[in-house]
Formats: C-alpha cells, sequence, structure tokens
C-alpha cells in the first residue's frame, strides 16, 4: 500500500488540503469539530506532516525553487537560467523541480517548499488549491506564466494582444483559412494565445475555426500535428502555431507533403528562439523575453522572502516579420502593417 500523505487525511476526514495544513500548523480558524476530524484521520493513517515542513516559518535553507512542467527546449532552459542568476545574485541556491505530469505533483511541490526559503511555480504544475495551501503554510510563492491567485503575484509575458496582431497581420495579407496550432488546456498563455487567435478573426469578420489544432510543444508532436492538418485537400493557407518548437514541426511536415513555406502555407511561431532565424525560410514569431521572466520571477520571489509587498508583472513581447508569413499564393495586396485590435475578446 501507497504511504499515507496529506492528500490521504483530507479525504479521510472529508477536507481540503488546505483545511489540513491549517490545522496541523494551527495557522488559521477551523470549526473544532472539523479539527477533530482532521487530527483523528491523520492518527488512524499514523500519518505527520514533514518535519522539515513543520519547522519552514523558523528557518532559513539559502535556497530558492522553482517548478516547471518540464525541462525540454530552449524556452525553459532560457527561463531557468534567469532565475539561477538571480538566486546567485541574491546570494541563494536555486533547486528545480520537473513535474512531467506526475500524479503526485502536488505532494512534489509541497515537499520542495519545505527546503527552499521561496517557491516559483509555472504554468498549471499545480493547483490554486496548493497555491493558497503554499501561502498558508507560510512559503512564499510567485507565479510564472500564469494568472495571479489572490494576493500570490505571477509573472508573465503578454500574449493576447500580441497573437491578436500576428493573426490579424496574415488576414491584412490575404489569408481567409488559418489554423491555430496549440493546446489552451496545456497553459494559461497558450490559452491567451488561442483567445487573440480567436479575436483577430471577429474584428475582420471571417469565420474562425471552432477548435484548435491540439499539439504539444515539442517539434515531433508538431509534425504529427501538422501532417494530419496539411495533408488535406482544404488544408489551411496559414497556420498560427502555439510555440517556434511546434512550428518547426510544421515546417517539416510541409517539407514531406511537397507544400512551400509561405506560397503553399505560411507558418508563425513564438519565442523567437535561435532556430527559428536559423531555418529556411526564417521563421516569423513573437519575441518574448525568455530569460528576463526567470529572472523577474526570481526577483519578485526575494522581495517577497524579504517580507517586502510585491505586485504582479507582464513583460512585453514583439513581433517579428520574416519570410514564413507571406501572403497566398493568390494575394495581390500583401501589406507590413501590422494592425492594432480595437476590441478585446472577454475571458
Amino acid at each position: 500500500m501507497p504511504s499515507p500523505s496529506i492528500y490521504t487525511v483530507a479525504q479521510r476526514a472529508g477536507v481540503s488540503i488546505a483545511t489540513v495544513s491549517r490545522v496541523l500548523r494551527d495557522s488559521g480558524p477551523v470549526a473544532a469539530t472539523t479539527r477533530e476530524r482532521v487530527l483523528a484521520a491523520a492518527a488512524e493513517l499514523s500519518w505527520s506532516p514533514n518535519r522539515l515542513a513543520a519547522g519552514l516559518a523558523a528557518r532559513v535553507h539559502g535556497a530558492a525553487g522553482i517548478v516547471f512542467p518540464d525541462l525540454a527546449g530552449p524556452y525553459f532552459s532560457q527561463v531557468v537560467l534567469g532565475f539561477e542568476e538571480q538566486a546567485v545574485a541574491d546570494d541563494r541556491s536555486a533547486l528545480i523541480l520537473a513535474t512531467h505530469g506526475r500524479l503526485n505533483a502536488d505532494e512534489m511541490v509541497l515537499d520542495l517548499a519545505a527546503r527552499v526559503d521561496g517557491l516559483v511555480v509555472m504554468d498549471r504544475t499545480v493547483t490554486d488549491e496548493v497555491v493558497r495551501c503554499l501561502e498558508g503554510r507560510g512559503s512564499p510563492v510567485v507565479l510564472l506564466a500564469r494568472p495571479a491567485v489572490g494576493a500570490t503575484p505571477a509573472v508573465r509575458a503578454e500574449s493576447l494582444d500580441a497573437a491578436t496582431r500576428i493573426t490579424a497581420h496574415l488576414i491584412a495579407l490575404g489569408h481567409t483559412r488559418l489554423a491555430f496550432l496549440g493546446d489552451p488546456e496545456a497553459a494559461p498563455d497558450v490559452d491567451d494565445r488561442w483567445r487573440g487567435f480567436l479575436l483577430a478573426h471577429l474584428e475582420a469578420g471571417l469565420p474562425a475555426p471552432g477548435k484548435p489544432v491540439r499539439s504539444g510543444f515539442v517539434q515531433d508532436e508538431g509534425y504529427a500535428a501538422g501532417t494530419a492538418l496539411l495533408d488535406d485537400a482544404a488544408r489551411p493557407t496559414a497556420v498560427v502555431c502555439a510555440n517556434d518548437e511546434a512550428a518547426l514541426g510544421v515546417y517539416a511536415a510541409a517539407r514531406d507533403l511537397g507544400l512551400r513555406i509561405p506560397d503553399d502555407v505560411a507558418v508563425t511561431g513564438w519565442d523567437d528562439i535561435p532556430a527559428a532565424r536559423a531555418v529556411t525560410p526564417p521563421l516569423a514569431t513573437v519575441r518574448q523575453p525568455m530569460r528576463e521572466l526567470g529572472r523577474q520571477a526570481g526577483a519578485l520571489l526575494s522581495a517577497r522572502i524579504a517580507g517586502v509587498p510585491a505586485d504582479s508583472l507582464t513583460l512585453p513581447t514583439e513581433i517579428v516579420l520574416r519570410a514564413s508569413c507571406g501572403p497566398p499564393a493568390n494575394s495581390r495586396t500583401p501589406t507590413n502593417r501590422i494592425p492594432t485590435p480595437t476590441r478585446r475578446l472577454e475571458p
């Protein structure tokens, strides 16, 4: 049988993990009957919290933690570099946790929080409930590439306007059949890019696809999704990709299907990784400050560890036009203007 955990206790007592944490740390108001249920459940399961976690408020570890869904690819490596640079500047070591979609990711994050002075949590690696639980335990937390949760601040790069504008640029070039390749459910920023894609269609008076073409962030998944999308007589004339690596997969799919970029299909990416400039034709993309995201998240965390109030921060992005987003072959009125949206898509 697996060892009992805070989740097992919460399930046995019929409460949330945040309530279990408050009871065992005596860090917040809990009804007497609820407290008794939690203590009884913990006793029945012979479970006690990690001793390091219990002493977190009184300890200084000289370390800051950062939690990623994955460490593969240039985007994550650049963010880690920025975070590590800030940790070194603050005379702290950096502890890195990649959850890789594990079922016990929440518990892994709670355990890491017991070994560091503060924690940066990226994307949807853990739920909002776990973020609130960490704050309830006294762990300083900063969120990265996801919205703020209550008073917990977040560091993000702007996505909605840039996605709207690069999609509107493709429409202005003459593209009327566009597809979005990515998974809005995989990350909050991708959801913003999908919403910007839809907004550009709304602004132009064009019907938008009802759903995105689901793909992960790696080249192999972009290739598979791109092949299925482009190997069709009704294929789109332009593909807006959620990141550069998926876009490079679409490049490979187009090549294997005998299609030319941008004559047969225009492609755009996101991030502006080095390969975006090296591929032929160079990939049009949205440049986001990847290393600066990590550094600013680390700086915000340092402020929170010191007890200094910290507000959420949104960093600017930049549209980079390159040869992959030319007009369709039958277009006679190309333009290099990037339209500015006039409305916003409601959440």
